[in-house]
């Protein structure tokens, strides 16, 4: 038990800058395996860019970039729970397997439509009076 309590403690985050790390690893994984990954960084950029084109208020920058980075937040947790359940199923068909990776993948869904919608109640008023007003 002892070796085995020693295996574990290898593997532990020893200092700061060792979990911070890790921490980078884990977004150059992600940013590097998974395509919706880059899609989600290039929407992103591009709402950032719009944001300094329209000269955003305070409270519309908070609600833009609280929009991004819960978008990628639940990215990064969506390709994490995809990869343990693989592993866990052996990369065989389980229809448990399927439902958990499908309610990862919705949960990211459900967090891009309030980025949109966030996005739409942001920008639309500034184009709006930007081609009319």
């Amino acid at each position: 038990m002892a070796s085995q309590d020693n295996k574990q403690k290898k593997w532990k985050n020893r200092t700061l800058i060792a979990s911070l790390e890790f921490a980078m690893t884990g977004l150059v994984t992600v940013y590097k395996e998974e395509r919706n990954m880059r899609k989600h960084l290039m929407s992103a950029l591009l709402a950032i860019l719009a944001g300094l084109a329209f000269h955003l208020s305070a409270v519309e920058w908070l609600l833009l970039l609280l929009s991004i980075f819960l978008v990628i937040a639940f990215e990064i947790i969506n390709s994490a729970i995809e990869n343990v359940v693989d592993l866990a199923s052996g990369y065989h068909f389980s229809l448990l397997a399927k439902n958990a990776k499908d309610m990862a993948a919705g949960a990211v869904l459900v967090m891009s439509l309030y980025a949109i919608v966030t996005g739409l109640i942001i920008f639309v008023p500034k184009l709006w009076q930007l081609l009319f007003g």
